[in-house]
């Protein structure tokens, strides 16, 4: 909107009205300060919102890959066959067999549920979300033979148990006797204790070697399912498509879209609903600015008519109120970004001091699955975001342009 030199002035002196204006200059902060708060409020919890799917989807798919080939009755005794099939598979990343059983742990008295996983010496190693998050000891010690497993960080701290102590794992799988099964009892030393961020693992898995999750399980050389990453997650269907036929007669094979279907679904679902109900504060902030307009308009009617007189067109005030209104939206625009990155970036500290304030928990993990408040800022959703504060705050001085415009000057200074 291209202004000419007196309307810029003209626009410059509505936005700051001068003395006997006071309330129309409070009206004009407010409505500042509501497009601020509502662009802070969608910035911040979009972001919130994606960070925590983000983060969600990389921890599950970290330890669960793209898609699992597990086999009836949950064995493959061909798993190194298919594990060459599936790394012979056109955009298959990895292939890594697993052995994951649930079993019963005990230390001092204390017993807890864990997931047993078993996997190889490399991928222990190689899996990032294990060795780049150990809290104490070293995957090194983690060795076929050694009698030492890594532990969540949670099933530590409920078993009380640390480096060095030596915990128990109790497999139903075990001898018989005259008088039935009698479960195993085996003792592991804890030789890593590693914190994912997902408060489910953390709580429930112990990590071994495949060769010392095979003895104790019992299974001999077979594994329980061949996890798989491939180059995109979002095509794990089409790309996994043949592989799945072809080993349809000896496993099943299941991608992270149908395992984690109604999560991932309730998390789209509520980023929607999110986004259109935070939208309506910038609606309800946009009202402020249409009634501020509104009331400098009625305030200015005098000066309107004078100008009028002095031969501005109608078209010259609609652009210099359109521009107050507009200039009104966009500085409350600009505000709430600042606001909501810098909350963003100080989202743990704040989060951290409400708890310490309130001494309520507000971030429990065992509810919120991760272990910290995520955040990842979608550059295309804050464009949106922005483009509707603007537009929105356009819309709004419409109406108030075409009532100045309208103006007669006749008539208003028919008395002067």
């Amino acid at each position: 909107m291209l202004l000419s030199r007196y309307e810029r002035m003209i626009a410059r002196r509505y936005l700051l009205p001068g003395r006997g204006e006071s309330f129309i200059v409070l009206v004009a902060s407010i409505s500042l300060i509501a497009v601020m708060l509502g662009t802070a409020a969608l910035v911040i919890v979009m972001s919130v919102m994606n960070g925590f799917r983000a983060e969600l989807f990389d921890k599950i798919v970290g330890l669960n890959g793209h898609a699992v080939i597990q086999g009836y009755g949950g064995e493959l005794p061909d798993w190194r066959q298919i594990v060459r099939e599936a790394r012979a598979t056109p955009g298959v990343v990895s292939a890594t067999p697993l052995i994951e059983q649930p079993l019963m742990s005990s230390f001092n008295g204390r017993v807890e549920a864990v997931l047993v996983r078993g996997m190889r010496l490399e991928d222990i190693r190689g899996n990032k979300d294990i060795s780049g998050h150990v809290k104490s000891g070293a995957l090194a010690n983690v060795t076929p033979g050694s009698g030492r497993i890594a532990i969540g960080s949670q099933l530590a701290e409920q078993l009380g148990a640390q480096v060095g102590d030596q915990i128990q794992l109790i497999s139903p799988q075990g001898q018989t006797s005259p008088f039935g099964t009698v479960p195993r009892v085996v003792s592991y030393t804890v030789g890593a204790i590693f914190e994912i961020g997902v408060y489910d693992y953390d709580k429930a898995y112990v990590v071994m070697p495949i060769e010392d999750a095979q003895q104790l399980l019992l299974t001999g050389d077979s594994v329980g399912m061949v996890e798989l990453t491939t180059s995109n997650a979002d095509t794990v269907g089409t790309t996994l498509a043949a592989l799945k036929s072809h080993v349809a007669n000896r496993a099943v094979l299941s991608d992270w879209r149908q395992m984690n279907a109604q999560l991932f679904q309730a998390l789209e679902v509520e980023r929607v609903a999110m986004f259109t109900v935070l939208s309506i504060i910038i609606l309800v902030a946009v009202f402020n600015i249409l009634s501020s307009l509104i009331m400098l308009v009625r305030a200015k009617t005098r000066d309107i008519a004078i100008l009028r007189t002095m031969g501005a067109t109608r078209a010259a005030l609609m652009r210099v109120f359109m521009t107050v209104g507009t200039t009104i939206g966009a500085l409350g625009m600009v505000a709430g970004l600042i606001l909501g990155f810098t909350f963003l970036y100080f989202r743990q500290p704040i989060v951290d001091a409400i708890q310490y304030l309130t001494g309520q928990n507000l971030w429990d993990p065992s509810i919120r699955f991760l272990t910290e408040l995520p955040s990842k800022p979608n550059p295309v959703e804050i464009v949106i975001i922005a483009a509707m504060a603007l537009v929105f705050s356009f819309l709004a001085t419409l109406y108030p342009a075409f009532k100045a415009a309208d103006t007669d000057p006749v008539q208003v200074l028919r008395y002067e």
